[in-house]
């Protein structure tokens, strides 16, 4: 019954931020002090970043793919919990390098932070839907709690000292 109790409260804490705090498989949204229209954020588009448009998605998977040592691999030939972590972690990366550029050091951490505990909730999530090791799932449930009071503590000092 524990791992259902912290389930729930991880999506009842995560429903109270102001971004998604549960990995969705749509975009991960940053708050909006973290978003590159935001006052102090860098433009990136000098270091290649500025001009991904059009199928976006689908060049940033196959560069991670790459990046990874992955490229070339068939995704879906892999078992169902790699292949839900690769889709998870799709979605946070570019999320924490979109967070990652702002020009103040401290917004910087938080909002990178933010997209990357995002990532071990996602990780511990796809571990408790497959893994089979008692210790191993506790850990997973207690990364959740963990993961969602930090990404909570960095969404309110956004609110409060991030312009």
């Amino acid at each position: 019954m524990k791992p259902v109790k912290t389930i729930l409260m991880a999506a009842v804490a995560a429903a109270s931020l102001s971004m998604p705090a549960l990995a969705q498989e749509t975009e991960f949204k940053l708050p909006e002090q973290c978003t590159a229209s935001a006052s102090g954020a860098m433009d990136h588009s000098s270091m290649g970043h500025g001009g991904m448009h059009g199928n976006q998605n689908e060049a940033m998977h196959s560069a991670m793919m790459d990046m990874m040592g992955m490229g070339g691999m068939d995704l879906e030939a892999m078992p169902e919990h790699v292949q839900e972590n690769m889709r998870k972690m799709m979605i946070t990366m570019p999320a924490m390098h979109e967070g990652m550029m702002n020009e103040d050091a401290d917004v910087a951490f938080a909002c990178g932070m933010i997209a990357h505990h995002q990532g071990a909730i996602d990780m511990a999530q796809v571990l408790i839907e497959h893994g089979e090791d008692p210790q191993m799932r506790a850990l997973a449930e207690e990364i959740i709690e963990a993961q969602v009071a930090e990404i909570e503590q960095m969404t309110n000092w956004l609110a409060e000292n991030a312009n």
